[in-house]
């Protein structure tokens, strides 16, 4: 309770001091006749329960305890003292004034003037409505929204009087509104928590009429000496109300109390599932920007995309797939999905997870992170029908050279030179209107298909990733073979060059990789294997093909990835019987081991360090 409020009242029971209880009724005479008169849309009856309320807490005042909220308590007496009132006529009366209301502010000729003269379109939805959303919400809910929302109070005073912190209590009110708005909907009142919040906050509590205060002192402090008969009958309902709500309410508390002891862990389990099962649904996609962890194309740039996640509702909880639009990767599968509202935890691996915020009217979901493990980085994911999609990978057939277009084809070449220089390739599809679709293959990177912006001008050609990590300035030579230029990123320009190039020809030897074995000496075949990291098992994929000339050909694939790379290609591949060297080195990364009893035994080298690996093949021969 209000430090004052509990000193005003303990002024009265002990002392009967009746400037400690005037000083109450002048306190909280406008909260409780808005609440009672909302109820019962009479005014003169009004008076009488709202004198009835005082004589009530006049009678009462010595047992009201210290963690008593004085006007969280005198609104629900307001409602019990109106329940008797509610005969079947009146409350037939109540549901055609309801209805009444609710047609005015849907009416398109309503004149807004005369709205505003007395209350907005939007408190007329809510007004009829407003104290049964109350009564629907725990103790602890009613009192914070009356706190905040009837008396004004700040998000600190709410929680010092509740004796939480100011974003507890935040977090609180913020659900209690999001429950109203519930039942709301669920009446046919369409509204958000920001609306119900602005018209309690405006409309809730008006003036008392002024005589009313005087009267209620005079019949309260004689804790109803004087009260009329009629008044008399209201408290007598009141107080019977009362009573009824407080044998019931122990006698659930008494009944969970002997359940819990006998069945504790299913008086958990359906607590658990009423909670999860009210928490607001997050089925659909969501929609945001993320920064990734590695350099735009000028200095101190970093490079973005845009992605979607998309979560869908099973009996077990939620499933959700991860859409990277500008780095051309779908349906990338998130292993575990942990929803405790408003927590959203979102894992690919026990080391690789995020941790969402969803915002109370389920819009919105926050992720806070740092980029570069440094520089921190919003990302705010917000719902939507009509998410971005990947585009569709060229086809040959999209990019196959044709007359008239001198970009149009598939394009190889490198970044940088010498030893370092990386291996890269390009599609460019040109339409009709001189508009071009391209994509970008990093194979050693295990970025394929990323999409790429490109500008011509003959003979300069400019092309750069969707996601900012680079681009690319030109010119095209007059034979349309060849492009040469720099490739920028963080600032820094490399050459580059890209030649044209036979797409069949490049990858006539991908039909020819033969990955069956017939023996567990063979080296082909689809291996897969686990590193620890931090005692956090990293999950590698190996796929082994031999070629018609006896030769090898290898990938690699990091089973773990959050962003769904493509298999990379080893840059070196030793095998002399049993031992084997792959090496990956735009990567760093290689494996050295041999192979014995059908396995591939060695060491995995990466970030400086060597961790025991043991490859296994998956799948029968």
């Amino acid at each position: 309770m209000n430090s004052d409020d509990l000193t005003l009242l303990r002024a009265y029971a002990r002392h009967q001091s009746e400037e400690a209880f005037a000083a109450l009724v002048s306190r909280y005479v406008n909260l409780v006749y808005s609440v009672v008169l909302r109820q019962v849309r009479d005014p003169h009856l009004a008076e009488d329960l709202t004198q009835a309320v005082f004589i009530i807490l006049a009678r009462k005042s010595a047992s009201l305890g210290p963690k008593t909220i004085l006007p969280g308590w005198l609104c629900r007496t307001a409602r019990y003292a109106c329940a008797n009132t509610m005969t079947p006529q009146r409350r037939r009366q109540h549901r055609e004034q309801e209805a009444h209301m609710q047609s005015v502010s849907n009416s398109s000729e309503t004149d807004a003037s005369s709205l505003q003269n007395s209350m907005d379109a939007d408190w007329l939805q809510i007004a009829p409505l407003l104290d049964g959303a109350m009564e629907q919400l725990g103790k602890k809910d009613h009192d914070e929204v009356v706190l905040r929302f009837f008396e004004g109070r700040s998000f600190r005073e709410v929680g010092a009087a509740l004796g939480a912190s100011e974003n507890a209590a935040k977090m609180r009110v913020n659900r209690a509104l999001e429950k109203m708005r519930g039942f709301f909907t669920k009446r046919g009142v369409r509204s958000t928590e920001a609306i119900i919040a602005g018209v309690m906050t405006a409309h809730s509590v008006h003036a008392a009429p002024p005589a009313l205060a005087t009267s209620v002192m005079a019949v309260a402090t004689a804790q109803g000496a004087a009260a009329s008969s009629s008044t008399l009958t209201l408290i007598k309902g009141a107080l019977k109300l009362m009573a009824l709500t407080k044998a019931k309410t122990a006698a659930l508390t008494g009944a969970a109390i002997i359940l819990t002891a006998a069945t504790s862990v299913v008086v958990v389990e359906a607590v658990h599932s009423a909670r999860v099962a009210g928490y607001p649904d997050i089925q659909g996609a969501w929609e945001g920007v993320v920064h990734l962890e590695e350099p735009g194309a000028a200095s101190g740039q970093t490079a973005s995309t845009r992605m979607v996640l998309k979560l869908t509702k099973a009996r077990e909880g939620y499933h959700a797939t991860v859409d990277w639009i500008d780095k051309g990767r779908t349906a990338n599968r998130i292993e575990k999905v942990e929803y405790d509202y408003p927590s959203l935890k979102l894992e690919w691996t026990p080391k690789q997870s995020w941790t969402l915020s969803v915002k109370p009217d389920a819009t919105e979901m926050i992720w806070e992170h740092r980029v570069h493990f440094v520089v921190p980085d919003t990302v705010v994911l917000r719902r939507t029908v009509t998410p971005d999609s990947v585009p569709e990978r060229l086809t040959e057939g999209d990019f196959a050279p044709r007359p008239g277009s001198a970009l149009q084809g598939y394009w190889t070449g490198t970044i940088g030179v010498g030893p370092d220089a990386l291996p890269v390739s390009l599609k460019i599809a040109e339409a009709t209107d001189g508009t071009f679709r391209a994509e970008a293959d990093n194979p050693m990177g295990g970025a394929d298909g990323q999409p790429v912006s490109v500008r011509y001008g003959r003979p300069t050609v400019k092309w750069a990733l969707a996601t900012a990590a680079g681009m690319f300035q030109g010119e095209i030579n007059s034979a349309n073979t060849e492009i040469t230029g720099t490739w920028t990123q963080d600032g820094q320009a490399v050459p580059a060059s890209v030649k044209r190039t036979d797409y069949q020809a490049e990858h006539a030897l991908d039909a020819d990789k033969d990955y069956a074995f017939n023996f567990r000496s063979d080296l082909q075949g689809h291996w897969k294997g686990s590193w620890e990291f931090m005692k956090v098992p990293v999950p590698e994929g190996l796929d082994i093909a031999k070629l018609p000339d006896g030769n090898f050909a290898a990938s690699y694939t990091d089973l773990a990835n959050m962003t769904g790379s493509d298999p990379i290609p080893t840059s070196d591949f030793r095998y002399e019987p049993p031992h084997v060297r792959l090496q990956w080195k735009w990567a760093h990364v290689g494996f050295e081991g041999t192979l014995e009893n059908g396995k591939l035994t060695g060491t995995w080298e990466q970030a400086g360090g060597g961790f025991p690996l043991v490859l296994e093949r998956s799948g029968s021969k």
